[in-house]
């Protein structure tokens, strides 16, 4: 983290804005770091439904039902924001970026 040094000029006014540039340059960290963990878990997440349910393949003939019992299950011991579709997007995350390296280099979103 870059180490913000009051000016003495400014007096306590320029104490107030060098804390909120801190604290403001903290948050978008925190935020980055976040992202960057939650697309990694739900690459992981496409990866294991990936390997479970088509063994490496493109396509599964029972997808759907799978994906219904797994949201419904996760969601029971997990909580809310696990759902079909969610869990969909992760598979094709995982499909379109097999290599998770690959991943963080294309979404320069995520540490923004």
């Amino acid at each position: 983290m870059n180490e913000i040094v009051p000016e003495q000029d400014n007096g306590y006014s320029g104490l107030i804005q060098s804390i909120g540039q801190l604290l403001g340059n903290a948050r978008a960290q925190i935020a980055a770091n976040v992202n960057t963990v939650m697309v990694q878990t739900y690459w992981h997440i496409g990866k294991y439904i990936v390997e479970y349910q088509q063994k490496g393949s493109s396509r599964a003939g029972y997808g759907d039902e799978l994906l219904l019992k797994l949201s419904k299950d996760l969601r029971q011991l997990y909580g809310a924001g696990i759902n079909r579709n969610n869990l969909q997007y992760m598979r094709k995350l995982y499909m379109t970026f097999p290599n998770c390296t690959t991943l963080s280099c294309k979404l320069s979103w995520s540490h923004k």
